[in-house]
């Protein structure tokens, strides 16, 4: 009898040891334990930490009905632009197989937690690597460019503004989100991203390292490959300086992207512009930069949705030059649509000039605004009022090494450039104490 009151009490106290006490606490693990969700200023602060799967399942779990109304909407929009859910699974069903296995067990934990199929969340992760529908821009200015010298990481997130969901009476960038991301076995970052995403599409973490990306359509293109925004992700996670970004996002490749990586500690930025079979990298000095139409601006590097190295250009457009009487005659008549991206490329580029050596911040967001409003270029802004009207759903200027960042989001009824800008810092949000963890009953 001795014996078994002993091992009833050893028993008892190692099972004490794995189950929370209290009325609702029923199970031994809390996949929540680690993540929790805010609102400042207006905007959704989302933070997760633990495992890959515990991140996403605390994403899940807590924007449930923002992931359902994003996948629905999204897939919706996609499939009327050519590509029918059929084919988007395909797509992933391949891609799937290069993916890191962090970024799965994520996607498995925003399934769990959302309670939608999981590869319904793996197919709205890789749309943007299977369509390139998006009209990007940005930019990295730093050294004599800026006020103090310190680097400014620009980027504007362009899709539609008109992705709506009539089952939540929801818009696409109204359920936007300011990630903070904390895994285990990785660096913290903060990214703004829409809800359901896993990896990132650009932001900045700890080490001072900052991510972006413009997509640029081109005739070299596999789904053998690992997906950007993982790649990005893993970027933010693993990156301790500019050469180690640079080597996470040239392998693997998949389609075409501008891509641009900022060190805060050196300071320099980089453009990746890739496709399955082509890299070229450069700064704001390399001679490619200078390829009549483009031209160079000291320590500073922009991009559109265009190539300008002519070995990546040669696999998207036939005629180098997108300027001129050519290259509206060959965007009226049809043949590309370089003309409007080049004159984006221009009036984001004379706006630069126009602040060279004044920015900081504040005035980095508002020459961007001032781009995207017509400010800095006639032309672009008689493209933009009668062509094709800017469509930002987010846009935001980030220091690195500070973890500064000014953001603006899109509304249901106006463009980013022109929604109120919101102020956050990695460092402080990463410094936030956890509220008690919601227990799963």
């Amino acid at each position: 009898m001795k014996k078994k009151l002993i091992c009833i009490l050893v028993c008892s106290i190692l099972i004490s040891t794995i189950i929370p006490f209290g009325i609702n606490a029923t199970v031994i693990y809390n996949p929540l334990d680690g993540g929790w969700i805010e609102e400042i200023d207006g905007i959704t602060v989302l933070h997760v930490s633990g495992t890959y799967y515990e991140m996403g399942y605390q994403h899940g779990y807590f924007l449930k009905d923002e992931i359902q109304a994003n996948t629905r909407m999204l897939t919706d929009f996609f499939n009327t632009a050519g590509f029918p859910y059929e084919t988007l699974l395909h797509n992933w069903n391949i891609m799937k197989t290069y993916a890191p296995n962090n970024y799965i067990m994520e996607i498995q934990g925003i399934a769990d937690g959302s309670g939608i199929p999981l590869e319904e969340i793996g197919v709205f992760n890789i749309l943007h690597d299977t369509a390139n529908l998006m009209h990007c821009c940005g930019a990295i200015l730093w050294n004599d460019a800026t006020i103090n010298g310190e680097l400014i990481h620009v980027r504007s997130g362009d899709l539609s503004v008109n992705i709506y969901d009539p089952i939540s009476g929801t818009y696409f960038q109204e359920n936007q989100v300011m990630l903070v991301h904390k895994p285990n076995d990785g660096f913290a970052s903060m990214s703004p991203t829409w809800c359901g995403g896993a990896g990132t599409y650009g932001g900045i973490n700890e080490k001072g390292i900052g991510v972006g990306e413009t997509t640029c359509w081109t005739n070299e293109t596999t789904l053998e490959g690992t997906c950007a925004s993982f790649r990005m992700g893993k970027v933010l996670d693993t990156a301790n300086n500019a050469f180690e970004a640079l080597q996470i996002m040239d392998s693997n490749k998949t389609c075409g992207w501008d891509l641009f990586i900022s060190d805060g500690n050196e300071p320099i930025g980089y453009v990746l512009e890739q496709t399955m079979n082509r890299s070229y990298i450069c700064t704001w000095d390399d001679p490619e930069e200078s390829n009549d139409p483009f031209w160079k601006i000291d320590y500073v590097i922009r991009r559109g949705n265009c190539f300008l190295s002519k070995t990546c250009a040669s696999t998207q457009r036939k005629r180098y030059d997108p300027s001129g009487v050519s290259g509206l005659f060959d965007f009226v008549t049809g043949q590309n649509a370089y003309f409007l991206i080049w004159n984006h490329y221009k009036a984001l580029s004379k706006g630069i000039e126009k602040g060279w050596g004044s920015f900081d911040l504040n005035g980095t967001m508002d020459m961007l605004r001032e781009v995207y409003s017509g400010k800095t270029d006639p032309i672009y802004h008689l493209l933009s009022v009668f062509i094709f009207p800017p469509q930002p759903i987010q846009q935001w200027v980030a220091c690195p090494i500070t973890g500064e960042m000014v953001v603006s989001f899109a509304s249901s009824d106006k463009i980013a450039s022109e929604c109120p800008v919101h102020y956050f810092n990695l460092f402080k949000l990463i410094e936030k104490s956890i509220p008690e963890p919601i227990r799963i009953s």
